[in-house]
Order: C-alpha cells, then structure tokens, then sequence
C-alpha cells in the first residue's frame, strides 16, 4: 500500500466515524469511500488527491445518472473534510453530474405477471428449498401489503406477530415505528415459512424473520425476475410491488363504489407516509384503474 493510500484510508475511516457520532447511518456512503481507497490504492496514485482522480473513479461504475452525482456528492464532502489535513487537495465541483428528475414509472404487474413472479422462486436453487420459499413469501408480502423492500428485510422474529396478524415496521423511512395488519391469507403463508425456515435453522445465526440459504437476513431479487421472465423491456423493481399495493387497493375500492377521497388518509397511514402529498406518488394510474375511475366519474356526473 502507498503512503498516500495509507493515509486516505486513515482519514475516511475518521470521516466515518465523524459522521456516525453526528447520527447519521452513513452506511452506503462509507461504502463508496471505502471504494475510492481501494481505487486509489490499485492504481498507486500519489497525493494530492485530485478532481482527475475522483472523476475517474465515479466513471468506472456503470449504473444510472443519480448514481454518479450521488457518488461524487460523497467524494466532495470528503475532499472537504480532506483538505484540513492536505491543503494540496483539490475542491471538487458540486454540479459536474447533474441529477436527473426524471422518476421512472413503476410497473404494474397483472395477477398472471405476479403469480409467475412467485411460482419462479421455486426455480431459482431446487437443492436449497429454504431459499425458494424465502423469496415467494417474501414477494407474497410485498405485494399483499404494500411494506417498502427495505422494511421487510429488516423484519426481525419479535417483529412479527402471526397470533393477531401485525407486523411491527421499526425506524421507516420517517424514522418513526408502525404497526402493520396483515390479511389471513399472508398470515398462513408467514406461519408455512416459519416452519420451513426453521426446520432449516432450529438454531438461527441471525435475529431476522427472512433468512438467506446461509442462515443470514435476505437480500436478493434479480434472479427471481429473470426465471419469471420479467426482465425484459421495462425492469421490474421490488419497490413497484409498493405501487401495486396501492392502485390495487384504489381499484377494489372503487369497485365497492366506496368514497375514495376519505379513505386515502388511511392508504396513507398504512403506507406509513406523513401526508397524502407522498402517498399520491404511489397513485399512479393502471389502464384498468383509470378506466374504472372515468366510468365512475361519469355514472356519478349522470346520477347527479
């Protein structure tokens, strides 16, 4: 290792730990400059630590637009913090990848769509059942119950109660704790996947409710949605089982003819949104969904 190397490696583990002791997770972003020192060290580069030198390690990841600009947001907050200890370093300039605003619409999966999606999770290791029945009952749940991917791998044992059905959703993207209802049919899929997993594992390595083939807590999604034939055209993301949550739930109550704009408070609290400004995001309209609304619209209009 370079001396140099060496002494970038010092500075962003105390950047790290400077920045847990002000509250902040930071895990990806120690992530990426653990990264970049490994970049500098490969390629023996010397100091000062340079724009050159930050520009072509964000390049050499592929990936989206955001992705880029989010990676060097990092970088130049660290070249900050650098200089006090280098004034040689270089300041890095805060727009040189511009973010895109562009937010990509969901996909909407038809019920055909999403019952192949979890039939393919017993493709994915034939030899490692435990792993199959993990991501269909993963999957199961998403889609039954609108939880962001995130707030399901979190899910702990304790967590989840299959006596009154409800899960316990901790620290949300708001940093606040829910409780969840589940239906009676995703409580009898959780209570089969409790006897799988833990036949599997009688004695867990790990405090999650979703174990890994290895005893681990989950993370895996890509596989399933290339054996389902999902991964053409249009990619589908864990995150749009959340939007279909809620038109699907939008398109049964206006099939009950129920009164919609009272009831999206409540698709807004479940969601664990603060307001309904962030639930509208998830409103994107299936074709069936406008279809519904415009003849209700329009049954209404002639009613009055």
């Amino acid at each position: 290792m370079t001396a140099f190397a060496r002494f970038l490696g010092e500075k962003a583990e105390r950047y790290i730990e400077l920045r847990h002791s002000l509250g902040y997770s930071f895990s990806k972003q120690a992530g990426t400059l653990r990264a970049f020192v490994r970049y500098v060290e490969r390629a023996q580069f010397d100091a000062p630590a340079t724009r050159t030198m930050a520009l072509d390690f964000v390049l050499s990841f592929g990936g989206a637009a955001n992705s880029r600009a989010t990676r060097h947001g990092v970088l130049t907050r660290f070249y900050e913090y650098l200089a006090v200890y280098d004034a040689q370093t270089e300041t890095l300039e805060r727009r040189v990848f511009p973010r895109s605003r562009a937010i990509p619409p969901p996909r909407i999966l038809s019920e055909s769509e999403l019952a192949s999606l979890i039939d393919a999770c017993a493709r994915i290791s034939p030899g490692i059942p435990l792993r199959g029945r993990t991501m269909a009952t993963l999957i199961g749940l998403l889609a039954s119950s609108g939880l962001r991917s995130g707030e399901v791998v979190r899910l702990d044992r304790s967590d989840v109660d299959l006596t009154n059905g409800v899960l316990l959703v901790r620290k949300t993207k708001f940093r606040k704790d829910r409780l969840v209802p589940v239906h009676t049919t995703t409580q009898a899929a959780l209570r089969h996947y409790v006897r799988v997993r833990d036949a599997a594992f009688p004695q867990p390595k790990d405090q999650a409710f979703f174990l890994s083939s290895r005893g681990n807590r989950l993370s895996a999604f890509t596989e399933v949605r290339k054996l389902a034939g999902l991964d053409d055209g249009k990619p589908l993301r864990p995150h749009d089982l959340r939007h279909r949550f809620a038109v699907t739930r939008l398109s049964l109550w206006h099939q009950q003819r129920a009164n919609v704009q009272a009831l999206l408070p409540l698709l807004a609290t479940y969601l664990g949104h603060a307001s309904y400004s962030d639930t509208a995001y998830y409103l994107t309209g299936s074709v069936d969904l406008l279809a519904m609304a415009a003849e209700r619209a329009f049954l209404d209009g002639g009613a009055a």
